[in-house]
């Protein structure tokens, strides 16, 4: 497995690579969810590469750019074990300049839910997301439907900017109680993290009441019942092209909420 460390070494290397190319991009810390794209990656391409690279430009300020977990010795080992033949690892310092050009995310789409409490992360995420496709040119690009407005989000710039790379949509990977895998879940206490539960339990409870309840104002109230949480951000009802809606539509709707447990952030959602 290689290790590369620059744009110029990881340009080097794709352009020697004959056959297709999967790409991960992650911010490290790997877990199974982040093993599930890696595996899914391996089946489906010649080749596989992993981005691990925690990038400042998508945290705000006062976020936890500086203690999000980084564990990189771990993660080579994940890595290696998943039989990924390249793991790039870029620094802030090779991947921004001090005077860029910038990538904006929509104004209408990339401000609402996440983009609302976060104003600014959609255009650090696509910024990076862009750079690490003209860097590692894959032909396909795994994302994980956890982060959905993301996903959505990074489709419309690969339709927006012609990119040619499929991109992958791969089901959200929880523990065995329901709990959405997620870096951030260290953070958690015992406590905490027991009631953290409560936002998978209540995603679960929406999608049966849907097969009977089209109301999304029902719903929420049934879902507010169950959450144990210190601040809702917000329970969203929203089609695949994340418009608001007011009625469940079959196949075509995505239930979203962002929610504090502690003064951990968590995000959970389910496709319906």
């Amino acid at each position: 497995m290689k290790i590369l460390s620059s744009p110029e070494e990881a340009i080097e290397y794709t352009k020697s690579l004959k056959g297709n190319i999967g790409f991960v991009p992650t911010m490290g810390a790997l877990h199974e969810g982040h093993l599930s794209l890696i595996k899914k990656a391996r089946n489906e391409n010649d080749f596989v590469i992993v981005s691990i690279f925690v990038n400042p430009t998508q945290f705000l300020p006062g976020e936890d750019f500086n203690k999000y977990p980084r564990r990189m010795k771990a993660d080579f080992e994940i890595c290696r074990r998943a039989g990924v033949d390249a793991v790039f690892t870029p620094t802030p310092e090779n991947m921004y300049n001090e005077d860029e050009i910038l990538i904006k995310a929509p104004k209408v789409k990339g401000y609402i839910l996440e983009g609302f409490f976060r104003p600014g992360h959609f255009d650090g995420v696509l910024q990076v997301v862009n750079k690490l496709f003209n860097i590692i040119r894959p032909n396909r690009a795994y994302f994980g439907k956890k982060d959905a407005q993301q996903l959505y989000l990074i489709k419309q710039m690969v339709k927006n900017f012609f990119f040619d790379i499929e991109i992958v949509e791969c089901n959200t990977v929880r523990e065995k109680d329901g709990l959405a895998l997620s870096s951030r879940n260290i953070y958690l206490s015992e406590d905490e993290r027991k009631r953290a539960l409560s936002i998978s339990k209540s995603l679960k409870r929406a999608a049966k009441l849907s097969a009977t309840i089209k109301d999304t104002q029902k719903i929420k109230e049934e879902m507010l019942k169950i959450l144990d949480v210190n601040e809702l951000q917000y329970i969203a009802f929203v089609d695949r092209d994340f418009n608001y809606i007011k009625e469940i539509i079959p196949g075509n709707t995505i239930i979203l909420i962002a929610a504090k447990v502690g003064e951990t952030r968590l995000i959970d959602n389910i496709f319906i």
